[in-house]
């Protein structure tokens, strides 16, 4: 077993990001039984003493799947009232899941400013440590209702990173709808490889990246790198990984060889 990997075994606070194409269908509609087993995995980690905190997209693809549309709309004020339907549908959805498994949770919604204000930041890492020393899953979204461009995150995996390092995670787990790096495109490329452990993010591996997969998604691999060189210079390690079975996050803190591995230097 690779000695990195065997590492993750002992990561006792851990942040996992899913995001819009794990939570629903390409039609939109919500993936229950997905969701499910998500919050059942969480529910475990949190009762063997693990602290997780989950950053979930997807309020403005429930929104929309709500209302039965097929795609998300480009006027941002409509984006955002279909954000505040979305929002409070997805935090029901969770809290019936999770109160299954005798697991409290607690909404947080963020905006950028949280990074640049520094009251904002104290109290925003403050409020998180209590929730997770009371053993409350906090559920962290952008909060799209009210962010502009100068507030936003713009994507969820920019965000998971900057809760990971809001709150010193030890690890940050991305849910995805691929395996994890290829060398190149696998939807375009055949044999290509999956790139099991990354040290360094280069221009190369930026090269790699592409973009968004379903038309209620935001975000791609680029982001995802992005939001993992956040971590790395935060000595955070990163896995990226397909969450099409969420069972993965088990596999991943065993320390098995499973998608894209970013290694701090440190």
């Amino acid at each position: 077993m690779n000695r990195h990997r065997e590492l993750l075994k002992y990561k006792k606070r851990v942040v996992v990001k899913v995001g819009t194409s794990f939570l629903s269908y390409a039609n939109g509609r919500m993936n229950f039984q997905r969701i499910e087993k998500l919050v059942y995995i969480l529910s475990s980690l949190r009762r063997k003493g693990i602290q997780v905190i989950l950053v979930s997209s997807g309020a403005i693809g429930v929104g929309a799947g709500r209302l039965g549309m097929s795609e998300k709309p480009v006027e941002l004020a409509k984006k955002q009232a279909l954000a505040a339907i979305g929002q409070a549908e997805l935090i029901k959805i969770y809290q019936k899941f999770f109160s299954d498994y005798n697991q409290i949770v607690a909404q947080v919604l963020l905006t950028k400013d949280v990074i640049t204000d520094p009251v904002r930041y104290r109290n925003a890492r403050s409020t998180l440590e209590r929730l997770l020393e009371m053993e409350i899953i906090p559920i962290i979204n952008e909060n799209d209702t009210i962010s502009t461009y100068e507030i936003e995150f713009g994507d969820n995996d920019t965000l998971s990173a900057i809760v990971a390092k809001l709150i010193q995670s030890d690890l940050l787990i991305m849910l995805s709808d691929i395996d994890g790096l290829y060398s190149a495109d696998p939807r375009v490329t055949d044999n290509v490889e999956i790139i099991h452990t990354v040290t360094e993010i280069t221009p190369e591996l930026e090269r790699l990246a592409n973009g968004a997969g379903t038309s209620f998604s935001t975000g791609g691999m680029k982001t995802k790198l992005a939001a993992a060189k956040i971590c790395l210079e935060e000595n955070i390690d990163v896995v990226i990984t397909n969450g099409s079975a969420p069972e993965i996050i088990f596999s991943i803190l065993e320390g098995k060889e499973v998608g894209t591995h970013f290694l701090p230097k440190k």
